[in-house]
């Protein structure tokens, strides 16, 4: 039996996803003959190279005077791009070096509306040396090709295909869609795109002619990618047996009852996908019972069908096999910097080794997360032998020193004991994760972390607060954030706050008071980097299950047949958080900049809000003694 693990189109490119290499590595254990592949990497690579701008430009060339700006700069500097689309991709795939001083110098490559904003207008040279300095000439380079490449996914996106987006395809049609007749819909049409999402996905098919493919679909924006995938694989290969998981189906998919899903899959698997699909392979191999499933729908007789045997159970974390990235073209992804900001480069530059600490949360009690599902509820850490064992073997495997766990928050403990045991063994390595800003970073733990390699953390400062945190139980206050952010900044880490908006009974008076907050640890140098989400109430987290106790109430939905989880409310406070929310990211945007640091935060909106209530001096008390330098 030859199995195909697939990551559609589309996520990073700056480095593989690790679904399939987690899944690839215990198939492979179990004696299974397991391949992989990277869709999403191979379809872009079709699409930006010189054959792939050449068609682009064909397919552009009904779109008449009144065309989108970025289609207008594609087609008047066509001899540009196609001279400079191969070299770019090399240089962003770190195979071509010679070419920095001239993209830095800003002579070689077309620029589109992404070169508009490079600093504030006429201080934009200013701004860039600033930003890279004298001898940040491959940076800079890296930065421009970056936005060169962003210039061309614009024209495609305005002028091809809607649904294409650099790092996300479709995903506006998957934001939880009760329905399945707007992505049938977006598979009945074939742009460009589609095309040639086909072609590789052909190719790859004859190449492999898997027995079983497994898809996996972590965000919304792969979905509609694996659809597609899955058709050709119908078409192509019928007797194949196709299989999706992923994180975004173990969020999404929980009532999942549309028959029409398994017109492209065979079985829909949850949860930790190890014992699942090793469940299903026995299954589709004529040695186990449907009924000896574990946590797999399938349609039968016309009906979509729940197995889950309580003789099956998941194996423990500690014992799942490495992960193996063996079988995908490391040197082919792209390092992408649309973001002059060195925390904010870390998610789309640098080829990682991603890893897991630990299995769940050691908190999980925030009220807005997802507590009822298995990702989240049970926690199970590896211990720091078996973590440095695994990053051993990753740089053998792939010959990379840079990891970024992968975790919903890393359990400190783990992670202190995890740097004593690689300084221990010499081992030398970058790393970075995502943590919970807990009391137990102190300054020498902080310390303790970078000596064995710790480059940034990110973690929730959520509302911004006090009153507000507290009503997520979030276990945190700012001034605790303020103390744990600057204690690892003085290390020499990079730290990146997740923050909310939007929260049930949120006023527009806490939202001001969580920018100045904000903005005050960006000062103080506790921040680097930071990102706005407007809080989406989840149907598997305590504030969905029981939205009266935040004092909201939900809005009556039809009852879906496909996608569950964004559930839409009514909060009695009435803040209007939509024309807030453009002024709070407006705000970082210039932050993550260093710009407009000293302005009051009411300059980032266009309309009157409330004068800030902190005073304009707390943090900087809330750093006095052991929490500064």
């Amino acid at each position: 039996m030859k199995i195909l693990l697939v990551n559609p189109p589309l996520l990073q490119l700056n480095t593989p996803y690790p679904a399939t290499a987690y899944l690839a590595g215990h198939l492979r254990r179990c004696g299974y003959s397991v391949r992989q592949a990277d869709l999403g990497l191979i379809w872009v690579l079709r699409l930006f190279s010189q054959a792939g701008v050449q068609r682009i430009l064909a397919a552009l060339e009904s779109e008449g005077s009144d065309a989108h700006p970025s289609v207008v700069h594609l087609r008047e500097n066509a001899e540009r791009v196609l001279a400079c689309i191969d070299p770019v991709i090399a240089f962003l795939q770190g195979r071509q070096t010679g070419l920095e001083r001239r993209i830095a110098g800003r002579t070689l490559l077309p620029e589109g509306k992404r070169f508009a904003e490079l600093g504030p207008v006429g201080h934009e040279q200013d701004y860039l040396d600033f930003a890279f300095g004298a001898f940040g000439v491959a940076d800079k380079a890296k930065y421009f090709a970056s936005l060169f490449i962003e210039d061309l996914a614009d024209a495609i996106t305005h002028g091809i295909d809607s649904s294409f987006e650099l790092s996300r395809y479709g995903s506006k049609l998957s934001q939880s869609p009760p329905s399945i007749e707007p992505l049938l819909e977006a598979m009945a049409s074939s742009p460009l795109t589609a095309t040639c999402l086909n072609e590789v996905t052909l190719e790859l098919l004859e190449q492999e002619k898997p027995d079983v493919v497994g898809l996996s679909v972590p965000f919304p924006g792969s979905l509609l990618g694996a659809l597609r995938i899955a058709s050709i694989i119908r078409t192509t290969l019928p007797l194949a047996r196709i299989i999706m998981g992923g994180g975004w189906v173990n969020t999404e998919f929980r009532d999942l009852c549309e028959p029409r899903l398994f017109d492209f899959v065979d079985a829909v698997t949850y949860d930790d996908g190890e014992r699942p699909l090793e469940c299903l392979l026995e299954y589709f191999a004529g040695r186990r019972e449907r009924e000896q499933l574990l946590r797999t729908r399938l349609r039968v007789d016309g009906e979509v069908r729940w197995f889950c045997s309580s003789d099956e159970t998941d194996i423990p974390f500690s014992q799942t096999a490495n992960p193996t990235y063996d079988g995908l073209p490391l040197c082919d992804y792209l390092g992408i910097v649309d973001f002059p900001n060195p925390m904010h480069r870390l998610w789309g530059d640098t080829r990682w080794n991603k890893l897991t600490v630990a299995h769940g949360c050691y908190w999980k009690k925030c009220t807005f997360c997802d507590l009822s599902l298995d990702y989240i509820s049970r926690y199970e850490p590896l211990s720091a032998m078996v973590l440095a064992d695994r990053m051993e073997a990753l740089i053998a495997e792939t010959g990379y020193r840079g990891f970024h766990f992968v975790d919903e928050a890393a359990p400190p403990k783990v992670l202190a004991g995890l740097a004593k045991e690689l300084l221990r063994r010499h081992i030398v390595v970058s790393w970075w994760g995502n943590i919970r800003f807990d009391p137990y970073f102190t300054p020498e733990v902080c310390k303790l972390l970078a000596d064995s390699g710790c480059i940034a953390v990110t973690g929730g400062l959520e509302a911004a607060q006090d009153r507000l945190l507290a009503l997520m139980q979030k276990g945190v206050s700012v001034k605790q954030v303020a103390r744990v952010a600057k204690a690892f900044a003085n290390s020499g880490i990079l730290v990146h706050a997740y923050l909310i908006y939007g929260f049930p009974s949120q006023t527009e008076q806490e939202t001001i008071d969580s920018l100045e907050y904000v903005r005050q640890l960006f000062v103080e140098g506790c921040l680097d980097s930071a990102h706005w989400h407007r809080l989406a109430v989840a149907a598997h987290a305590p504030i969905g299950q029981d939205p009266a106790a935040f004092g909201i109430k939900l809005v009556p939905t039809p009852t879906p047949t496909f996608a569950r989880n964004d559930l839409q409310f009514v909060d009695p406070v009435g803040t209007n958080h939509d024309r807030l929310g453009l002024g709070l990211n407006k705000a970082i945007y210039n932050y993550m900049r260093g710009l407009g640091l000293d302005d009051d935060v009411r300059a980032w909106f266009d309309f009157a809000v409330p004068q800030t209530s902190v005073p304009s001096d707390y943090v900087e008390k809330t750093l006095g003694g052991r929490w500064r330098l």
